[in-house]
Protein backbone atom coordinates (compact mmCIF):
# COMPACT_ATOMS: atom_id res chain seq x y z
CA UNK A 1 0.00 0.00 0.00
CA UNK A 2 0.93 3.73 0.39
CA UNK A 3 4.47 5.30 1.14
CA UNK A 4 5.62 4.29 4.89
CA UNK A 5 2.27 2.62 6.27
CA UNK A 6 3.27 2.29 10.02
CA UNK A 7 2.99 -1.28 9.92
CA UNK A 8 3.98 -1.63 6.35
CA UNK A 9 7.45 -0.19 5.19
CA UNK A 10 7.27 -2.87 2.86
CA UNK A 11 5.21 -5.98 3.01
CA UNK A 12 7.11 -8.28 4.06
CA UNK A 13 9.23 -5.95 6.29
CA UNK A 14 5.56 -5.23 8.65
CA UNK A 15 4.89 -8.87 9.45
CA UNK A 16 7.52 -9.29 12.31
CA UNK A 17 6.38 -13.45 13.33
CA UNK A 18 6.64 -16.10 11.83
CA UNK A 19 2.71 -16.79 13.22
CA UNK A 20 -0.13 -19.18 11.85
CA UNK A 21 1.78 -20.11 8.74
CA UNK A 22 3.95 -22.46 10.88
CA UNK A 23 0.81 -23.59 12.46
CA UNK A 24 -1.75 -24.33 9.44
CA UNK A 25 -0.88 -27.93 9.50
CA UNK A 26 1.59 -30.90 10.46
CA UNK A 27 2.72 -31.04 6.51
CA UNK A 28 2.35 -27.25 6.09
CA UNK A 29 4.58 -26.41 9.07
CA UNK A 30 7.59 -28.63 8.09
CA UNK A 31 7.60 -26.73 4.84
CA UNK A 32 7.11 -23.33 5.93
CA UNK A 33 8.77 -23.94 8.95
CA UNK A 34 11.97 -25.23 6.75
CA UNK A 35 11.67 -21.83 4.53
CA UNK A 36 11.17 -19.40 7.09
CA UNK A 37 14.57 -21.07 8.49
CA UNK A 38 16.86 -19.76 5.77
CA UNK A 39 18.08 -16.13 6.09
CA UNK A 40 14.94 -13.90 5.93
CA UNK A 41 15.13 -10.46 3.74
CA UNK A 42 13.56 -7.56 4.29
CA UNK A 43 10.63 -7.07 1.65
CA UNK A 44 12.03 -3.94 1.07
CA UNK A 45 15.43 -2.74 -1.01
CA UNK A 46 16.38 0.75 -0.38
CA UNK A 47 18.45 1.30 -3.65
CA UNK A 48 14.61 1.02 -5.31
CA UNK A 49 13.80 3.91 -3.48
CA UNK A 50 13.70 7.41 -5.81
CA UNK A 51 11.25 9.55 -4.02
CA UNK A 52 10.83 13.03 -5.06
CA UNK A 53 9.68 15.64 -2.39
CA UNK A 54 7.48 12.89 -0.87
CA UNK A 55 5.30 14.69 1.49
CA UNK A 56 5.89 13.98 5.57
CA UNK A 57 3.49 11.43 5.94
CA UNK A 58 3.45 10.00 2.94
CA UNK A 59 3.15 5.97 3.49
CA UNK A 60 5.20 3.45 2.15
CA UNK A 61 3.00 1.24 0.41
CA UNK A 62 2.96 -1.44 -2.74
CA UNK A 63 1.45 -0.64 -6.35
CA UNK A 64 -0.63 -2.09 -8.74
CA UNK A 65 0.30 -3.02 -12.25
CA UNK A 66 1.13 0.48 -14.77
CA UNK A 67 -2.63 1.13 -15.32
CA UNK A 68 -3.66 0.25 -11.45
CA UNK A 69 -6.37 -2.57 -10.17
CA UNK A 70 -9.67 -2.67 -12.11
CA UNK A 71 -12.50 -1.58 -9.58
CA UNK A 72 -14.79 -3.57 -8.14
CA UNK A 73 -18.50 -2.91 -6.71
CA UNK A 74 -18.08 -1.68 -3.08
CA UNK A 75 -14.24 -1.88 -2.96
CA UNK A 76 -13.11 1.54 -4.71
CA UNK A 77 -9.79 1.01 -6.93
CA UNK A 78 -9.21 -2.44 -5.49
CA UNK A 79 -9.37 -5.55 -7.55
CA UNK A 80 -11.49 -8.29 -7.71
CA UNK A 81 -9.46 -11.98 -6.95
CA UNK A 82 -8.87 -13.17 -10.34
CA UNK A 83 -10.07 -17.30 -11.33
CA UNK A 84 -6.85 -18.75 -10.95
CA UNK A 85 -5.70 -22.16 -10.34
CA UNK A 86 -2.00 -21.57 -10.62
CA UNK A 87 -0.45 -20.48 -6.94
CA UNK A 88 2.74 -18.23 -9.15
CA UNK A 89 0.14 -16.34 -10.91
CA UNK A 90 -2.18 -15.86 -8.66
CA UNK A 91 0.45 -14.57 -6.11
CA UNK A 92 1.58 -12.06 -8.34
CA UNK A 93 -2.21 -10.99 -8.87
CA UNK A 94 -1.88 -10.78 -5.20
CA UNK A 95 0.75 -8.56 -4.65
CA UNK A 96 -0.05 -6.41 -7.45
CA UNK A 97 -3.06 -5.92 -4.94
CA UNK A 98 -1.03 -5.64 -2.02
CA UNK A 99 1.11 -2.91 -3.20
CA UNK A 100 -1.75 -1.14 -5.00
CA UNK A 101 -3.86 1.70 -3.72
CA UNK A 102 -5.50 4.52 -4.74
CA UNK A 103 -6.70 6.75 -1.87
CA UNK A 104 -8.45 9.16 -4.71
CA UNK A 105 -11.51 6.69 -5.14
CA UNK A 106 -11.13 4.25 -1.87
CA UNK A 107 -11.61 4.88 1.70
CA UNK A 108 -10.18 2.75 4.11
CA UNK A 109 -12.72 0.42 4.49
CA UNK A 110 -13.43 -0.08 1.06
CA UNK A 111 -9.58 -0.81 1.04
CA UNK A 112 -9.83 -3.52 3.97
CA UNK A 113 -13.22 -4.71 2.10
CA UNK A 114 -11.43 -5.18 -1.01
CA UNK A 115 -8.31 -7.14 0.06
CA UNK A 116 -10.48 -9.40 2.06
CA UNK A 117 -12.21 -10.94 -0.71
CA UNK A 118 -8.37 -12.42 -1.49
CA UNK A 119 -8.44 -14.21 1.81
CA UNK A 120 -9.53 -17.83 1.76
CA UNK A 121 -12.64 -18.99 3.23
CA UNK A 122 -10.95 -21.39 5.33
CA UNK A 123 -11.14 -19.94 8.25
CA UNK A 124 -8.49 -22.67 9.84
CA UNK A 125 -5.88 -21.02 7.95
CA UNK A 126 -6.32 -17.62 6.88
CA UNK A 127 -4.27 -14.94 8.80
CA UNK A 128 -6.83 -11.95 7.74
CA UNK A 129 -4.03 -10.27 10.68
CA UNK A 130 -1.21 -10.14 8.77
CA UNK A 131 -2.97 -8.85 5.69
CA UNK A 132 -5.21 -6.28 7.52
CA UNK A 133 -2.37 -5.01 9.08
CA UNK A 134 -0.94 -3.70 5.12
CA UNK A 135 -3.25 -0.96 5.50
CA UNK A 136 -2.72 2.36 7.38
CA UNK A 137 -4.86 3.01 10.24
CA UNK A 138 -7.86 5.45 8.85
CA UNK A 139 -5.82 8.72 10.43
CA UNK A 140 -3.29 8.04 8.35
CA UNK A 141 -5.28 7.13 5.48
CA UNK A 142 -7.32 10.32 5.38
CA UNK A 143 -4.05 12.29 5.64
CA UNK A 144 -2.91 10.11 2.02
CA UNK A 145 -5.91 11.11 0.95
CA UNK A 146 -5.37 14.84 1.37
CA UNK A 147 -2.50 14.54 -0.58
CA UNK A 148 -4.55 12.76 -3.67
CA UNK A 149 -2.11 10.03 -3.09
CA UNK A 150 -1.70 6.46 -5.65
CA UNK A 151 0.53 3.60 -5.90
CA UNK A 152 0.59 1.27 -8.70
CA UNK A 153 2.94 -1.72 -9.50
CA UNK A 154 4.68 -3.98 -11.70
CA UNK A 155 5.39 -7.56 -11.12
CA UNK A 156 9.07 -8.72 -12.09
CA UNK A 157 8.50 -11.98 -11.40
CA UNK A 158 7.62 -14.86 -9.00
CA UNK A 159 8.97 -18.13 -8.06
CA UNK A 160 8.91 -20.64 -5.43
CA UNK A 161 11.40 -20.23 -2.63
CA UNK A 162 14.12 -23.06 -2.77
CA UNK A 163 13.73 -23.85 0.40
CA UNK A 164 9.86 -24.54 0.04
CA UNK A 165 10.98 -26.59 -3.16
CA UNK A 166 13.35 -28.29 -1.24
CA UNK A 167 10.95 -29.24 1.80
CA UNK A 168 8.20 -30.21 -0.40
CA UNK A 169 10.84 -32.53 -2.48
CA UNK A 170 11.20 -33.89 0.50
CA UNK A 171 7.90 -34.68 1.40
CA UNK A 172 5.62 -34.17 -1.06
CA UNK A 173 2.72 -35.66 0.00
CA UNK A 174 2.76 -32.75 3.03
CA UNK A 175 1.18 -30.03 0.76
CA UNK A 176 -2.13 -31.95 0.27
CA UNK A 177 -2.77 -31.67 3.33
CA UNK A 178 -3.82 -27.74 2.86
CA UNK A 179 -2.62 -27.13 -0.40
CA UNK A 180 -0.80 -24.06 0.55
CA UNK A 181 2.11 -23.01 -1.23
CA UNK A 182 4.88 -20.50 -0.65
CA UNK A 183 5.75 -18.10 -3.37
CA UNK A 184 8.00 -14.88 -3.63
CA UNK A 185 6.90 -11.84 -5.79
CA UNK A 186 9.28 -9.61 -6.74
CA UNK A 187 8.41 -6.20 -8.51
CA UNK A 188 8.29 -2.59 -8.73
CA UNK A 189 5.70 0.43 -6.84
CA UNK A 190 5.41 3.94 -8.21
CA UNK A 191 3.88 6.15 -6.12
CA UNK A 192 2.33 9.39 -6.42
CA UNK A 193 0.69 12.63 -5.01
CA UNK A 194 -0.44 15.99 -5.38
CA UNK A 195 1.58 18.60 -7.40
CA UNK A 196 3.35 16.41 -9.26
CA UNK A 197 4.79 14.01 -6.60
CA UNK A 198 6.11 10.85 -7.56
CA UNK A 199 8.60 8.54 -6.53
CA UNK A 200 9.61 4.25 -7.21
CA UNK A 201 10.51 1.59 -4.79
CA UNK A 202 11.51 -1.97 -5.66
CA UNK A 203 9.20 -4.48 -3.62
CA UNK A 204 9.44 -8.54 -2.51
CA UNK A 205 7.11 -10.50 -0.56
CA UNK A 206 6.48 -13.88 -0.25
CA UNK A 207 2.66 -14.58 0.02
CA UNK A 208 0.99 -17.98 0.93
CA UNK A 209 -1.20 -19.00 -0.89
CA UNK A 210 -4.33 -21.69 -1.04
CA UNK A 211 -4.81 -23.89 -4.47
CA UNK A 212 -6.87 -26.69 -3.93
CA UNK A 213 -7.51 -29.33 -7.14
CA UNK A 214 -10.39 -28.01 -8.96
CA UNK A 215 -10.60 -24.66 -7.02
CA UNK A 216 -9.18 -20.66 -7.46
CA UNK A 217 -6.50 -19.76 -5.67
CA UNK A 218 -7.26 -17.21 -2.70
CA UNK A 219 -4.30 -15.81 -0.37
CA UNK A 220 -4.00 -17.20 3.29
CA UNK A 221 -1.31 -14.46 4.37
CA UNK A 222 1.75 -12.80 4.22
CA UNK A 223 4.93 -15.13 4.94
CA UNK A 224 7.65 -14.80 6.13
CA UNK A 225 10.61 -13.89 3.07
CA UNK A 226 12.82 -16.34 2.32
CA UNK A 227 16.21 -16.42 0.73
CA UNK A 228 14.86 -17.19 -3.21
Amino acid sequence: MPKRFPALNGYSLGWSTRRRITAVTTGLAVLLALAAAVALLTGRTPAGDSRTGAPASQPSSSASTSAGPSASAGAGSVAKPPPLADPVAFAKAAATVLWSYDTRTTSHDQQLAGMKAWLTSETKYADWSSIAAQVPDPVLWSRMAEQDQYATATVAEAHYPSAFKAALADDPSAITEAYIYAVTVTGTQQIAWKNGGAGAEDRSITLAVQCRPNANCSLVSIAPTVVP
